[in-house]
């Protein structure tokens, strides 16, 4: 199911600590009008969306929903460019509002997969996404990158909200 704006929104203000009265308050409207804004009665007007992406650290895409990942694609060129500068980004946004950034330059990966520790960028706890990340063949995906494999690697959804992203650049 996909989640609707006031659930979204919700979601990025609770993260933040604020209650509806504080946003209403750092954006000159009701806390009735926030209050419906979450219910998915309203929407707020569209001067108001830059100041909550603001107030709430997010950007105006991801407030409204849009996803705009970054598809995989092969660049065999990337043979000539310099590997050692190439970034595996691990991004993990939490259905409570976690928000994880893990920035592994591609050579600690690669000693890591030679001395035969997978990369550390397991989910703690349980569930579908710490499954499938420990599930991930480090060796296979490195070696995916050495041939060309740039951009967004691994995508992971869980039913609970939880989203992982893995990301090569």
């Amino acid at each position: 199911m996909t989640e609707t704006f006031g659930q979204r929104f919700s979601r990025f203000r609770k993260a933040k600590g604020f209650t509806q009265d504080d946003i209403a308050n750092k954006v000159n409207v009701s806390s009735q009008a926030v209050s419906k804004w979450e219910n998915d009665i309203n929407m707020p007007d569209v001067g108001i969306l830059l100041n909550l992406g603001d107030i709430l650290g997010v950007t105006t895409d991801e407030l409204l929903g849009k996803e705009n990942p970054v598809p995989a694609k092969y660049e065999p060129e990337i043979v000539q460019k310099d590997f050692s500068k190439l970034m595996l980004r691990v991004i993990v946004d939490s259905h409570e509002g976690d928000k994880i950034r893990v920035n592994l330059p591609l050579q600690i990966v690669k000693i890591a997969i030679e001395a035969g520790a997978a990369p550390a960028m397991t989910v703690n706890g349980e569930g579908k996404v710490a499954d499938a990340m420990a599930s991930i063949d480090w060796k296979q995906v490195y070696s995916l990158i050495e041939q060309g494999l740039l951009g967004e690697i691994v995508t992971v959804d869980s039913a609970d909200g939880d989203k992982v992203r893995i990301v090569v650049e």
